[in-house]
């Protein structure tokens, strides 16, 4: 029961375009709160339970040996855990070698420091960052700076403006915290040693991983949930695909897209866009004549329509659907606007994923591109073995000369970071 509440939850604020306000079986979702153990952004939800990984089993092993699980453990060096966790907990070694050392003073926050600066504030940044005293803002310091945006995922200008500033004063252990809690969540993933292959997308990176047999072979960039409706972190199996599909038009949108449109330009617009308008969300819905409909009433949210784009070049949903059923419903698909992968700020979605290069994975997935009968009917395609696909949210990374912060679009690791330092001073005064 708890399960489905969980599930009901979620596809109430991250659905997506295809299956905006319903469930598979066409009852509408009645939104209920959602517990904090899944809001935190940690806990991965396994629609389908066999494809949980070994994360108990693992925790088991080590109780075996008499080891109590911390944050930022090195357990893969005694069980397979997922190739994401071992490099965010190497690279937390490193930040911990090349930052967590360094005097953790404040810099008072004030006007942008730059080369050719001095006084008293030049002089606190050059202690924090570990440089020979002085007060002056020379070559050193602005490689120094540099440095540091490019790990903390600042702007690398060497300049040190209020965000640097502000990062600097966090100090070593807020970022160490943000590590632990990126390796909680990597915790979550097939580990190293699970044959098979598996979709990764991370929300946090808006980025899509093909995995086989625990190593990356492929990746390509995502664009996911936007801040108001987040892709959730879960697991389910991809089983189908539907090719030439349509799109089931988000009710919102047919009240502050389609409707003003239509007011604006005339009934002719349904047309030019190819949508069919459906009598309500079931199977056997039958066309509705544009003609009839009390367009003022759809705008302002008095009378709701299903409106459907048909199958084609311009559909929103591209040339595929990657089906995985759930009750989010969330899934994988192309688009017909490739412009906006060329961005940085790709958290833009009502939640679904959409995919940068769908003609590569399918093609990983199925051998070739799947083709439908008729380009102007949607088909659903069987994935000749199903494969499941794993939704994460990582606001950092491993590299191979230590870690990357990334930005947390979703606000999350504020809260998590709390946790940690209300577990460590709890610990202080026991001590």
């Amino acid at each position: 029961m708890i399960r489905r509440l969980l599930l009901l939850a979620l596809a109430a604020s991250v659905a997506c375009p295809a299956q905006a306000q319903w469930r598979r079986d066409d009852k509408p979702i009645e939104p209920v709160d959602i517990p904090p153990s899944i809001q935190q952004g940690v806990d991965m939800i396994y629609v389908d339970p066999e494809i949980a990984p070994r994360v108990r089993e693992r925790a088991g092993l080590m109780g075996e040996l008499g080891i109590k699980y911390e944050p930022g453990a090195p357990i893969d060096l005694f069980q397979p855990v997922s190739l994401f966790y071992t490099s965010l907990r190497r690279g937390l070694q490193r930040y911990r070698s090349e930052w967590g050392g360094l005097p953790q003073v404040e810099v008072e926050a004030g006007p942008v420091l730059k080369p050719g600066a001095a006084g008293g504030r030049v002089a606190a940044l050059r202690e924090r960052l570990g440089l020979a005293p002085g007060d002056k803002y020379d070559a050193a310091l602005a490689r120094a700076v540099k440095r540091y945006q490019q790990v903390h995922g600042i702007k690398a200008d060497g300049v040190a403006g209020a965000a640097t500033v502000e990062s600097l004063n966090r100090g070593a252990a807020h970022y160490e915290r943000v590590l632990m809690v990126n390796l909680d969540r990597a915790r979550t993933l097939p580990g190293s040693d699970e044959k098979g292959r598996y979709v990764l997308v991370d929300a946090g990176a808006a980025r899509i991983f093909l995995v086989e047999d625990g190593k990356v072979t492929d990746s390509m960039k995502a664009i996911v949930g936007k801040a108001a409706s987040p892709t959730p972190v879960m697991a389910a199996v991809m089983r189908y695909a539907s090719v030439n599909p349509y799109w089931n038009v988000p009710v919102d949108l047919a009240k502050t897209l389609v409707a003003p449109k239509v007011l604006s330009e005339g009934l002719g617009h349904i047309a030019s866009e190819r949508y069919q308008l459906l009598s309500d969300w079931t199977a056997d819905a039958e066309e509705v004549d544009p003609a009839s409909v009390d367009w003022r009433a759809v705008a302002d949210g008095s009378v709701e329509l299903r409106v459907r784009q048909l199958p084609g070049a311009n559909n929103s949903m591209g040339r595929i659907k990657f089906m995985m059923p759930n009750d989010y419903g969330i899934y994988l698909h192309d688009t017909n606007d490739k412009s906006l992968f060329g961005r940085a700020e790709r958290w833009i979605s009502n939640g679904c994923v959409r995919v940068e290069d769908a003609g590569r994975l399918a093609t990983w997935l199925f051998g070739e591109m799947p083709a439908g009968k008729d380009p102007k009917v949607e088909e659903d395609v069987p994935l000749p073995e199903p494969v499941p696909v794993y939704i994460t949210y990582l606001t950092a990374e491993g590299t191979a000369d230590g870690v990357l912060f990334r930005g947390d679009p979703y606000d999350r690791d504020g809260a998590l970071v709390g946790r940690y330092v209300a577990a460590d001073d709890a610990e202080a005064a026991g001590g």
